[in-house]
């Protein structure tokens, strides 16, 4: 399929934006025809240091972010890069606050739709131990990041996540076309009725004669 998506990671100072957290790493993903055709990253200076428990956790230090671009450059240039496409995180209720947050700091809209690999993969795969990020990508025998807990590795590893998905709704479910609003239907439908649902997509996307159903 050509839809280009685009699946983001950021690196943070905390939880929440809401609570006084910023950015300190983004990093974006373009997949496009089953593969990534395409990459952003960059740490961003937002005027915090980075916390000592974060720091041990990412590697990403104080002085990094002392020395980086100022994250509202930053993001202009993520906006850019990303333009209407839209959007894949790894428990995106987390990394869309971020981004929504950053934007409008820096001055830009943030109108780009997500999806949620995490809610996606507690539905496509219920059978696996867990969901977490490096848990999943191992149990599906994906690519490992080279550093985990860094965004660009992680939006890779989620990348590889997203087609393994879409190739798996290709193959086992024959839906020719797996559009980004249709894991939006898939996440937020009720894990018993996914069946269900993946069922009556394949038919409308196989009937012939039916415009407008292929992204349904």
């Amino acid at each position: 399929m050509t839809e280009r998506i685009a699946i983001i990671d950021f690196e943070t100072t905390g939880m929440s934006p809401a609570h006084g957290a910023r950015a300190a790493e983004v990093g974006i993903v373009v997949v496009e025809s089953g593969r990534i055709v395409d990459h952003y990253h960059s740490l961003m200076n937002a005027g915090q240091p980075m916390p000592w428990n974060i720091f041990q956790l990412t590697g990403i230090n104080t002085a990094m972010l002392q020395a980086a671009p100022p994250a509202e450059a930053v993001m202009r240039e993520a906006d850019a890069f990303v333009g209407t496409m839209p959007m894949v995180a790894h428990n995106a209720s987390f990394d869309s606050k971020f981004w929504v947050d950053e934007l409008q700091r820096a001055g830009c809209a943030a109108p780009q739709p997500f999806a949620c690999t995490v809610l996606l993969s507690r539905r496509l795969y219920p059978q696996a131990p867990s969901h977490a990020l490096g848990r999943i990508v191992r149990f599906l025998d994906l690519p490992p990041a080279d550093k985990a807990h860094r965004a660009l590795a992680d939006a890779q590893m989620t990348a590889h996540l997203l087609l393994r998905m879409q190739h798996d709704l290709q193959t086992r479910w024959h839906i020719p076309q797996p559009a980004h609003r249709l894991l939006q239907h898939i996440q937020s439908c009720q894990r018993q009725h996914v069946p269900a649902l993946l069922q009556r997509t394949s038919e409308l996307q196989t009937q012939p004669q039916l415009p407008g159903m292929l992204d349904a």
